[in-house]
């Protein structure tokens, strides 16, 4: 049988079935990868089977199909190209907003320490300025509650000086209101015994 006559629907036929299995095969490529790099491999295998059925059969319309067919897997490579390319770009953009909001929450979280942490220092160091003025009005009070115990004191010792100069003074009152009426008492005896001695002699 010469080629140039086989019907041209045979060819077509023949070629759907010899893809079949391909088809099936690229069917779990997809599956597995989500890519369709498997299915261009098939139209491009069968479209060089129609060019070639369409040369040996010198059959024009089989070679323009070929052709059309082969033009469609390219574009359909550069598509895929173009969008393996845009989810790349993709990826590496989301890749870099995630890096960019990680390093957004590392400063917020740092920025969050750092006010902690001065917070922190301030609390500690109103602590400290309230503890020093405690201690401050502390020492101030005992100081002036010596001094006011010292003021008693000196007052204290003022007083009992007072007291014993007063007692001395009286005592030597005393003794100087004794020593008069001692002396009292015996220039009234003597002035007696004179006076008896002088009666004594008249009689």
């Amino acid at each position: 049988m010469n080629l140039r006559s086989i019907p041209r629907a045979a060819v077509g036929g023949s070629i759907k079935v010899a893809r079949l299995p391909l088809d099936l095969t690229a069917a779990v490529i997809r599956r597995g990868t989500g890519r369709s790099g498997a299915d261009i491999v098939v139209d491009r295998a069968e479209a060089a089977a129609r060019g070639a059925a369409g040369t040996m059969l010198g059959d024009e319309q089989l070679k323009r199909d070929a052709s059309r067919r082969s033009l469609a897997a390219d574009e359909r490579e550069r598509a895929d190209a173009m969008e393996a390319a845009a989810g790349a770009q993709a990826e590496v953009a989301d890749q870099e907003r995630r890096q960019r909001e990680q390093a957004a929450e590392r400063r917020r979280a740092q920025a969050a320490e750092r006010a902690r942490a001065k917070k922190q220092q301030a609390a500690e160091e109103r602590e400290q300025k309230e503890k020093r003025a405690a201690d401050a009005e502390k020492r101030r009070k005992e100081a002036s509650e010596r001094a006011a115990a010292q003021r008693e004191e000196a007052i204290d010792a003022k007083a009992k000086r007072d007291r014993l100069e007063a007692l001395e003074t009286e005592k030597v009152a005393l003794k100087e209101r004794e020593e008069a009426l001692t002396a009292a008492d015996e220039a009234e005896r003597l002035a007696d015994a004179a006076t008896r001695a002088k009666a004594k002699r008249k009689g």
